[in-house]
């Protein structure tokens, strides 16, 4: 008598999985390869300091040929010095992103120079530190100019010669701020969660016609940006409070650990990149228990600084007696090394003496 044949349910799936695992693993292995960037056009918004001229530094390491622009021309002309010392070959345009003639004339010079542009990395940015009280309507238009719509205002102009060549990427730098809404920081955070919604959407609609869109969530870097922030309130204690938290390894990622991985995500096409293991960690959090969160955050807004008044000064103006210190030493060495010293304003005598800055030249350690 014949044996009926059985099936093997068991197997089968074990087969199914086992495929599906080595589709996955082929997948990551194409998606880490990426394209080739050598002798791509880069433009870079903010590229003139801190995270913009890392990420210029970066991508020129790779080959490519650069576009930065900012608002502050001799901070520019110092950045393009720098870069092309190092061997880059680097247009340097100044230009205000939240003035749409200026970025649309900023496109085509860049393009008549280069015959076009690869990728566009939406990095300029302005941070308003102080209470809400301190906060006036101004502030957060000005955060929406340069960190919405100019944002917008490059990408819609980039965008047709992109179409054209149906290959392009488009790499949106918001903020953990974004995604979870911080005290003491709200134009910012208000601006950046626009941002975030607009890289999200632009990824929707343009993977079809070639063209990646990369949403960067960076925690906070040690770029040396509290230098260049603008303090409201109580301003030499938002100050402090701010440096303090830019300046650790506890509580920040190194800003040129943070370029390569920024670049590495623009050539492979990722759909977004959380940097640090802090902003991981707060933005899960924040996913799985928003309200404990929202609680926990507004027991931090009572400990910090509670002036109301509307003045305001640069990070670069102010001086304590812990920033800066040996305790925001990393964050102020990163910001001689970034240019966030550089332009037409030059910091207080009495802070200059606290970082060593006196006689200093860009390029110089």
């Amino acid at each position: 008598m014949k044996q009926q044949a059985t099936s093997h349910p068991q197997s089968s799936r074990t087969a199914v999985f086992a495929a599906a695992a080595a589709a996955y693993v082929g997948w990551r292995l194409v998606r880490r390869r990426g394209d080739d960037i050598v002798g791509d056009v880069v433009l870079i918004t903010g590229g003139s300091r801190g995270l913009g001229l890392l990420l210029a530094k970066e991508f020129a390491a790779r080959g490519c040929r650069l576009v930065i622009c900012a608002r502050d021309e001799p901070e520019l002309a110092r950045a393009a010095r720098e870069l092309r010392a190092g061997g880059a070959v680097v247009m340097s345009i100044s230009c205000d992103v939240s003035r749409r003639e200026q970025v649309e004339e900023m496109v085509q010079r860049a393009t008549e120079r280069f015959g076009r542009i690869d990728t566009l990395v939406n990095n300029a940015g302005i941070i308003q530190v102080g209470p809400l009280a301190s906060m006036t309507i101004s502030d957060f238009e000005r955060a929406m100019d340069v960190m919405f719509w100019g944002a917008l205002y490059p990408t819609l102009a980039v965008l047709p010669q992109m179409l054209d060549r149906r290959r392009g990427r488009i790499v949106n730098i918001t903020s953990i701020g974004g995604k979870v809404a911080v005290p003491h920081l709200v134009p910012y955070d208000a601006a950046k969660f626009a941002l975030v919604g607009l890289s999200q959407g632009l990824r929707a609609e343009l993977k079809k016609d070639g063209i990646s869109v990369t949403t960067i969530v960076p925690g906070l870097m040690r770029t040396g940006s509290p230098v260049q922030a603008r303090f409201k309130g109580d301003q030499e204690k938002e100050f402090t409070w701010f440096s303090l938290a830019s300046a650790t390894p506890l509580t920040t990622i190194s800003a040129e650990r943070a370029a390569k991985r920024i670049v590495e995500a623009a050539r492979r096409g990722e759909a977004e990149v959380t940097l640090s293991w802090q902003a991981k960690a707060l933005r899960l959090t924040h996913d799985l228990f928003p309200g404990a969160v929202s609680d926990l955050l507004s027991i931090v807004n009572r400990v910090l600084p509670s002036g109301t008044g509307e003045n305001e000064a640069p990070g670069m103006r102010l001086a304590t007696a812990l920033a800066p210190s040996r305790l925001t030493g990393l964050m102020n060495r990163a910001a001689i090394r970034n240019n966030e010293f550089g332009g037409s304003v030059r910091p207080s005598t009495e802070h200059a003496e606290k970082v060593g800055l006196e006689g200093h030249r860009p390029g110089t350690r």
